[in-house]
């Protein structure tokens, strides 16, 4: 797994709240464990304290994706650099689980966390790889969502970092409106010259 692949963590953290239409998905242990790959060992650790901890962590890393969206990469890059002090993990060789044609291991990076809950583990690896992803690709990669109410965060991975929307579901929606409030527009202006023409052309009565 390529490190930066690790900051898609970060975005389904985020993204377990939609604040502008009031849900949030991170209320249970059940939840918590969901986060996590499949047979992830720390998903096993998930107990009740977690839901609040990755609450927690949840904020300061919507606070990081606001921030690039708004241009402040200083302060996204400070709000990440505290996640990653708080929550370390380390880089490792791995290559036991994937070989090649000739059977000799695909060595790759993998990143370890030496944590003792389960929300340290899925912090450790979810700020490292949004690290990565920052550094490798830039800050303005980060984004949040200006569909209105969707305020999802997302990863800008394409080629001419036009990426507006956390999906082609909102990018849809936001055209329509777009779309609606243009003619909308233009038909309150269509409205108001025909009213102006026709106060224009009636004759002018004098007292």
């Amino acid at each position: 797994m390529e490190l930066t692949s690790y900051a898609d963590l970060a975005v389904r953290l985020v993204n377990t709240e939609e604040p502008g239409r009031g849900i949030d998905a991170l209320t249970t242990v059940e939840a918590v464990r969901e986060l996590f790959a499949t047979g992830h060992p720390s998903a096993r650790r998930a107990a009740e304290a977690d839901v609040g901890r990755l609450r927690g962590v949840r904020a300061r890393l919507r606070a990081v994706f606001t921030a690039a969206a708004e241009g402040d990469q200083v302060r996204a890059v400070d709000l990440l650099n505290g996640l990653l002090l708080e929550y370390p993990a380390s880089p490792q060789i791995s290559g036991h689980d994937l070989l090649d044609e000739a059977g000799r291991p695909r060595w790759h990076l993998h990143l370890a966390e030496h944590a003792g809950n389960a929300t340290a583990a899925y912090a450790a690896v979810a700020c490292m790889g949004l690290a990565f992803q920052l550094t490798e690709l830039g800050a303005d990669r980060l984004g949040v969502c200006e569909a209105t109410p969707c305020r999802n965060a997302y990863l800008d991975t394409s080629t001419n970092r036009s990426k507006r929307y956390c999906s082609d579901r909102c990018a849809t929606r936001a055209n329509v409106a777009a779309y609606r409030a243009r003619k909308r527009r233009e038909r309150d202006g269509s409205g108001l010259t025909a009213e102006r023409s026709q106060a224009s052309a009636e004759p002018v009565r004098e007292g």
